[in-house]
């Protein structure tokens, strides 16, 4: 610190002796940029050096090499590092990003924007919705073998519940397949593979992206039609449906929930009954969800659906605390194979 404040001593004279003898030097019309005109070769920066020079104190003291006292902060205008701003507090921690390290994966934390939930009213008041809702309740009673008492869209998301806490992770995604192939006539899934998927393959994803959009907004809330790279790099026009904030997975609070009654059985449908492949990429920041029909999923230790940890709203996990459990457990995500 003493030589730094020999350095600010020196710069002082430096911009003394300038306005003294205004002939000496130039300051090409940037405040403290001084440069000697004639021969003698001394060149300062006083403003731009000083800076420099306290940036490189400050991170000298916040890595330790120099001591954070009071009495040597205050010589140089600097905090001591325990009052040093050390960046914005994470309050909410991603938690499907790649590349996270393994620590920070096992955090438990809510997911999902901080916004209040939309309002699905007039979503539920459209008759073509509480058609299909009533129809999908109906087939998941089937499957489960018992009813709730609950009503509306309360109902869906009891009953799923309920699903997946009946067996493993795969049995609930092979019942979910088996209730999706039900909504429709049996010999309807195998018909649109041969007449549609396998002969006309883009207009097959186009007009699943469309029944999709349209049919489904009861349960995963608005949604739209875009533009997505499908198989081959290649953009499919038309082929993505974009869901700006899944209601389904904000309701349920569960990666599990997602990714078994799902992520996992859509896209098992999509290829097994109509022939078309069908990517589904989550987004737990923002419960945003992008399908993309006409591409291939890729391996599930590259997804990072399969990586979430435990939502903090979890129904599951915050019951379990309540109970005094010392390690809340979830239905669980199965492993990335």
């Amino acid at each position: 610190t003493a030589a730094v404040r020999a350095h600010l001593r020196t710069s002082s004279r430096a911009q003394r002796r300038a306005r003294a003898d205004p002939k000496l030097v130039s300051t090409n019309g940037r405040s403290g940029d001084v440069t000697r005109t004639r021969t003698g070769g001394w060149q300062t920066q006083t403003a731009i050096q000083s800076v420099g020079m306290l940036m490189g104190t400050v991170s000298a003291v916040g890595q330790g090499t120099l001591a954070p006292d009071r009495e040597k902060s205050q010589d140089l205008d600097v905090a001591p590092a325990s009052e040093q701003w050390k960046g914005p507090a994470r309050v909410k921690p991603s938690i499907s990003i790649p590349g996270e390290s393994s620590l920070f994966l096992n955090k438990v934390c809510n997911a999902g924007p901080l916004t209040p939930v939309p309002s699905y009213v007039a979503i539920e008041a459209h008759p073509l919705n509480q058609l299909v809702q009533s129809l999908f309740r109906a087939k998941m009673v089937q499957a489960i073998g018992k009813d709730v008492s609950s009503s509306g869209y309360e109902a869906i998301i009891e009953l799923t519940r309920k699903l997946n806490a009946q067996g493993t992770p795969r049995q609930t995604q092979v019942k979910t397949v088996a209730i999706l192939a039900s909504l429709f006539p049996g010999w309807l899934p195998a018909a649109f593979k041969v007449i549609f998927s396998n002969p006309f393959p883009t207009f097959s994803c186009q007009m699943n992206a469309w029944a999709t959009a349209v049919s489904t907004q009861w349960l995963m809330g608005p949604c739209t039609v875009n533009d997505v790279e499908v198989d081959g790099g290649q953009m499919g026009v038309s082929h993505g449906v974009k869901v700006e904030r899944c209601r389904y997975l904000e309701a349920a609070g569960c990666a599990a929930v997602c990714v078994n009654s799902c992520k996992v059985p859509t896209q098992e449908f999509f290829s097994e009954h109509m022939g078309l492949p069908l990517t589904m990429t989550p987004n737990y920041e923002d419960f945003s969800c992008q399908f993309a029909f006409g591409k291939t999923p890729g391996p599930a230790a590259e997804d990072t659906a399969y990586k979430s940890p435990c939502f903090g709203q979890c129904p599951t996990r915050q019951r379990e605390a309540a109970l005094g459990s010392q390690q809340p457990v979830c239905h669980r995500v199965p492993p990335a194979v």
